[in-house]
């Protein structure tokens, strides 16, 4: 069961959603890319979601996101649901999409952090041994976008109605980092992903964009994956901030169960700590204000 989510406006995470039983539903064709990106940039705009970087593997995706609004479930819910209407419709089947396990969302705690995910999720197709650099991997990726560049992408046909805009605005921008400037970010974003593609190409042997497109949609991969039991909820390499955010999301779960058996219990005026999002924003519940 998934644990209750703690949203709060201007969190940055680390969001992966994989799909059912590891099936290649995204494998990289032209329509699959059109389709994730023209989402994608749709849905960041309505919910106020910065994108920081994203990469579209053939099982499962990757994004750096800030939610500035709050509006992580609401964007993830539509992103995922409109995602698997069109390619459900697309790969011309209609089962179960995704993995039934929740997306994951991991919150990076400084600038570090945030660097080292994103240059992890632009070098995942490396990583995989799929292609020898970032930028050659075929499907969606922002690996070859530049911060503060917008793309304009026309809606795709067939598979939305005239309610989606006819084009939309995809703008990657750089995380807020309190002790990075804009040269220095880029630098050791670029010379991170370096280090990942070095690194997994020593491992030599490489499947290469030809061999990923003839695989089937409905296949998934022979290798074994194993799955950690423990589904973290933040990443930082600082020790003391790692102990403080898990004291942070500790202190919240037990504010939350305590406000919801009173609720349980009938009580209707109970007040939920700051970040509950259910709760809220589906029941009406008060929460309390923001700690600043």
């Amino acid at each position: 069961m998934t644990k209750p989510r703690r949203v709060i406006p201007g969190l940055c995470y680390l969001i992966t959603r994989r799909c059912s039983e590891r099936r290649f539903f995204l494998r990289p064709d032209a329509r699959v890319t059109h389709v994730f990106e023209y989402l994608l940039a749709v849905l960041a705009t309505r919910y106020a979601i910065e994108v920081h970087a994203f990469v579209v593997m053939s099982n499962h995706y990757h994004l750096v996101i800030t939610d500035t609004k709050g509006r992580l479930p609401d964007f993830q819910r539509d992103l995922n649901s409109e995602l698997a209407r069109a390619l459900n419709f697309y790969w011309n089947r209609w089962e179960s999409f995704w993995a039934p396990e929740s997306y994951s969302a991991v919150e990076l705690l400084e600038d570090g952090d945030r660097i080292s995910k994103m240059a992890y999720t632009l070098a995942n197709p490396v990583k995989a041994r799929l292609v020898t650099r970032a930028r050659r991997w075929e499907g969606a990726t922002s690996a070859g976008m530049s911060f503060g560049r917008p793309r304009t992408i026309r809606r795709p046909e067939k598979f939305f109605g005239e309610t989606m805009p006819e084009t939309a605005t995809l703008e990657l921008t750089r995380p807020a980092c309190t002790k990075t400037d804009d040269a220095s970010f880029d630098a050791r974003l670029r010379q991170d992903v370096r280090r990942r593609e070095d690194a997994a190409n020593e491992r030599g042997g490489v499947m290469g964009m030809n061999n990923v497109m003839n695989q089937h949609w409905n296949d998934s991969p022979t290798s074994h994956e194993p799955r950690q039991v423990l589904r973290p909820r933040v990443a930082g390499k600082n020790k003391w901030a790692r102990i403080a955010a898990l004291q942070r999301s500790a202190a919240w779960l037990a504010a939350y169960a305590a406000a919801r058996l009173a609720f349980v219990g009938g009580e209707r005026d109970v007040e939920f700590p700051y970040g509950t999002w259910w709760m809220c924003a589906r029941l009406g519940c008060e929460h309390a204000a923001a700690i600043v």
